[in-house]
């Protein structure tokens, strides 16, 4: 009899065990769940042409917004070589990870190969109005035309950004590669992509507007956050 109740305990023991294994692990993946997703839409600029994957940029905004208290991951949209028709293209495919919140950085291969400033403004309003009907919030990141191109075309090119954040209701912000366009050390050998140290220049920056988006958001995540940007307001 004895022999039978001790079976019977050690059994009991292992199931208990056992389902607080199962319930551990599905806190751990409900956790994870949690975490606030906001997918990076764009070119070689995000995908981080020339540098490790964890010198990116989504990878180092990441780390940044983390620093800051803020359950978050920053998803890798990003395809070298892009264009805002290649972005709109793929928008669906890219929101397969259902992300809730969306930071825009295209346009910088339209310039480039110097396409009309007509055909990126529209890809970029249907990208927009896309996600807009999903109820996502946004930050578009705005592009400079080469200023060899001239001066009517970069007229035309640099409207884009702030005339489409205004006219979504977007945040902006108004140049990706502020403070590293044409700084040679903060630049790769091609003098277009940004070097690890450009990165992080760019992570720096785009910090606050990074942080006004998430705040957009009101997921439970932001609840973390040490610190909130000083203004919000308008485009961001």
């Amino acid at each position: 009899m004895n022999q039978s109740r001790k079976h019977a305990g050690n059994v009991a023991r292992a199931w208990l065990a056992t389902c607080l294994a199962l319930a551990a692990a599905g806190f751990a993946t409900d956790t994870r769940a949690e975490a606030l997703r906001i997918l990076m839409l764009g070119d070689s600029l995000t995908a981080g042409q020339g540098l490790a994957s964890r010198d990116a940029l989504p990878a180092r905004l990441e780390a940044a917004l983390r620093a800051h208290g803020l359950d978050v991951q920053v998803i890798d949209a990003g395809v070298s070589g892009d264009t805002t028709a290649g972005g709109l293209s793929r928008l669906d495919w890219a929101l397969a990870d259902q992300p809730h919140a969306v930071i825009v950085a295209l346009g910088a291969n339209d310039a480039l190969r110097a396409l009309d400033p007509a055909v990126a403004r529209s890809n970029l309003d249907r990208l927009l109005a896309t996600l807009s009907e999903r109820d996502l919030p946004v930050l578009l990141t705005g592009m400079l035309a080469p200023r060899n191109l001239g001066p009517e075309y970069g007229a035309r090119f640099d409207a884009i950004y702030p005339d489409l954040a205004e006219r979504h209701g977007t945040l902006l912000y108004p140049f990706l590669l502020d403070g590293v366009a044409t700084v040679a050390e903060l630049n790769q050998s091609d003098g277009l992509h940004p070097n690890p140290a450009g990165v992080e220049v760019i992570a720096k920056r785009i910090l606050p507007s990074v942080l006004c988006l998430a705040l957009r958001t009101a997921h439970p995540a932001v609840m973390q956050l040490t610190t909130e940007p000083a203004d919000c307001a308008g485009g961001g």
